[in-house]
């Protein structure tokens, strides 16, 4: 993704505790802990431990006057998140941002909330757990560990394996999904059918201690949250290995897709790598005309996880819509949503991360108050174009700290996507009062109010392979639009509009809450009304 910033342009095309954790704290034994009933054998009694200590009325009969930042134990539900990345331990996009953001704004509500993801690095402050399972990966048995940290109401769990480890560490620019882009390394179908099994495993034999509210292993009235098609195998293995034997009668799945462009396609003859029964079949089998990765048929995992899943999800309302509206926006996919059916809750934001009041990579701090607070930069931006005279600076890497003053230097955020799920980018660009000039697709439409919070292009045609000149007139009209309330008082009115919102994790939780309480797994309740805790975990960095 590249981003180039010219005079007052930003450029997006998109195609343990709050200290480290001792062993006591988590419960652990000094010696190792191996469990070996590969993930068929139910906890005994004695690994049963007291889940929640009490309702919210026991024990907090004034929770709505708590102090701001303490989570309080409601009778809540057990909620794991599974995916692929969860940040800021590990990101390429939206995906970790959402598993990032949303679990400790779960956990807020009075929640117990844990996500489990691969541990692609030495993370300083996820520490061993001792705990290790067998579990049957392709035709072999394969041994994984976990490790864990507690940061802002939430259990993270890691899966450890060197099939994990040794794909990014120092070996591969830090890439997830393959050596590069649109390649997939050619144990993806093993290692994500690993993390699958695995975070089935996780809630039932981690002894967690975490806070004083919840204590031992999660159990099995879990509500699983599996999240786009490296997780789609979790519900069919719930089914197959567990549900079958009498485990996990009560827990239900929820299937969130954040991107379909990405599926899990592979070669038919692959399905008898996933250890599954053949009743599965129907479910992975797909038929489409390219040739990749093999021509003809296939398996698709991310049909098999809408299919076996209690309920489908995606990351804005306007993109449901779009996923059942054709097979051009549904990815060839659109027929089989449209018999699950999808609800579209709009993503939030990291709103510690993301603040301009406190945010210290700016040297200005401003908030909604002021509506202003960027005149400094503004000048330095001028005395570039000056010194430059009709010259752009393009950056094509990620750099955070440059995100942040972008976003703080700039009137406009130019966001011309053929499609966009929902897009974080936007809502970043607006709690720091840059107006966002977006095409009318996805998640932009849900986020992006015409001429009160920003500018809608119009939608673009979705054919990659050339650009439509009618497209290249809607961003030339859209910008001449923009650019005509420059410097007036309705473009300030915008910036207050803009940076006035709440964009937090706050209202979708709520949503959240309501479709995963639909479900109605066993001893769930609702919570209640808490904020995050703090501090955010900035320091969650990779060290040799």
């Amino acid at each position: 993704m590249a981003t180039v910033a010219a005079s007052h342009f930003v450029s997006i095309t998109s195609h343990g505790g709050e200290t480290k954790a001792n062993l006591s704290q988590i419960g652990l034994r000094n010696q190792q802990q191996l469990v070996t009933h590969n993930g068929l054998r139910s906890l005994n009694s004695l690994h049963r431990l007291k889940m929640r200590t009490s309702a919210v009325k026991e024990a907090h009969p004034n929770a709505s006057n708590k102090l701001s930042g303490t989570i309080v134990c409601g009778t809540g539900m057990n909620i794991v998140f599974v995916g692929a990345e969860v940040g800021p331990w590990s990101k390429t996009g939206g995906l970790g941002d959402v598993l990032g953001g949303l679990p400790p704004a779960m956990a807020a509500k009075g929640h117990r909330v844990m996500t489990v993801s691969p541990r692609y690095d030495q993370y300083k402050d996820a520490w061993d757990t001792c705990v290790l399972v067998e579990l049957k990966g392709g035709d072999t048995t394969v041994t994984v560990r976990f490790f864990h940290c507690y940061k802002r109401g939430v259990d993270r769990v890691f899966v450890d394996h060197p099939m994990f480890l040794e794909k990014v560490w120092g070996k591969t620019g830090s890439k997830i999904y393959g050596p590069k882009a649109g390649t997939d390394y050619k144990d993806n179908q093993l290692r994500f059918s690993l993390l699958c099994l695995a975070a089935l495993e996780a809630p039932r034999v981690l002894d967690l201690n975490s806070n004083k509210y919840f204590s031992g292993p999660y159990g099995e009235n879990v509500v699983f949250v599996a999240n786009d098609w490296h997780t789609a195998l979790l519900p069919c293995y719930l089914k197959s290995m567990y549900q079958s034997r009498g485990i996990y009668m009560h827990a239900k799945v929820a299937f969130c897709i954040h991107n379909i462009a990405y599926q899990g396609r592979f070669a038919f003859a692959d399905f008898t790598l996933l250890n599954l029964p053949d009743q599965f079949k129907s479910s992975f089998d797909f038929i489409d005309g390219y040739t990749k990765p093999v021509k003809g048929r296939k398996i698709n995992w991310m049909k098999a996880g809408i299919l076996e899943s209690d309920r489908v999800l995606t990351v804005s309302p306007y993109y449901a819509q779009e996923l059942v509206s054709g097979e051009d926006k549904g990815v060839e996919l659109d027929s089989i949503i449209r018999k699950t059916g999808i609800t579209g809750i709009v993503n939030g934001m990291d709103v510690q991360e993301w603040d301009p009041a406190t945010d210290k990579y700016i040297s200005v701090k401003y908030d909604a108050t002021t509506g202003t607070g960027k005149k400094a930069m503004e000048k330095q931006l001028e005395q570039l174009e000056i010194q430059y005279p009709g010259k752009a600076i393009g950056v094509a890497k990620f750099n955070v700290p440059l995100a942040h003053m972008i976003f703080a230097g700039a009137d406009y955020l130019l966001v011309p996507s053929r499609f966009e799920p929902c897009g974080l980018i936007q809502l970043q660009a607006m709690r720091y009062g840059t107006l966002p000039i977006v095409a009318s697709t996805g998640g932009l439409v849900d986020t992006i109010k015409e001429g009160f919070t920003g500018f809608h292009m119009g939608a673009f045609n979705v054919e990659c392979d050339t650009v439509d000149p009618s497209d290249v007139d809607k961003v030339v009209k859209g910008v001449k639009r923009a650019l005509s309330v420059y410097g007036t008082g309705a473009m300030r009115e915008m910036i207050q509009n803009c940076m006035a919102q709440d964009l937090s994790w706050k209202g979708p939780s709520k949503l959240w809450e309501k479709m995963l309480l639909s479900l109605e797994v066993a001893e769930s309740e609702p919570g209640i009304e808490g904020e995050e805790i703090t501090p955010l975990a900035k320091e969650n960095i990779a060290t040799p």
